[in-house]
């Protein structure tokens, strides 16, 4: 489990295509889906953790997150919603 010892945020987008929902966290650029809207939520904060436990990984963590989000305080990863 990422334990970045504190709170990344980041927008939301969700819409649906066909019967799927899909959530994008914009400043990430990471996709996620799923047969609701919460799903897809769901669905993308597991997704935006393995992304960013890849990023560790890598050596490029801190490179991503000087790309333009909030860091403060806790470890938890945020979206906040915005439905288009």
């Amino acid at each position: 489990m990422l334990d970045l010892g504190r709170e990344i945020q980041f927008t939301t987008r969700t819409f649906k295509e066909g019967r799927t929902f899909v959530a994008h966290a914009i400043e990430l650029d990471v996709s996620s889906c799923g047969g609701s809207r919460e799903r897809a939520i769901q669905n993308l904060k597991q997704a935006v953790r393995l992304f960013l436990e890849e990023a560790r990984r890598m050596g490029t963590l801190e490179q991503i997150l000087e790309a333009g989000y909030t860091a403060s305080g806790r470890e938890e990863i945020n979206g906040r919603v915005q439905e288009t």
